[in-house]
């Protein structure tokens, strides 16, 4: 299991490496790192975790609808973070 990562941990993170990107809110505990593949570095999230995040305020069905349309549905853009859709191990 994952530590709790607090946005103070992804920042110091970030600037040891000399990356700046932009954060999602409330969804620390699903930061997974850095895309620097394209001309600006974009922060990637795991798609499962934030909608175990999300879960934990409201019910899952609504946890879900949210994240596609207010939180993946808003990050678009060269700058905003990537959601990564995995598959889950067992």
């Amino acid at each position: 299991m994952r530590c709790r990562l607090t946005r103070k941990d992804i920042q110091d993170w970030l600037e040891e490496r000399e990356l700046t990107v932009f954060l999602a809110d409330g969804l620390e505990d699903a930061f997974l790192g850095v895309d620097i593949t394209g001309d600006t570095p974009r922060a990637v999230y795991s798609v499962d975790d934030c909608i175990r995040i999300l879960s934990e305020k409201m019910d899952p069905e609504d946890a879900e609808e949210f994240f596609w349309f207010d939180v993946a549905g808003t990050y678009v853009g060269p700058k905003t973070p990537l959601f990564l859709l995995t598959m889950n191990h067992a």
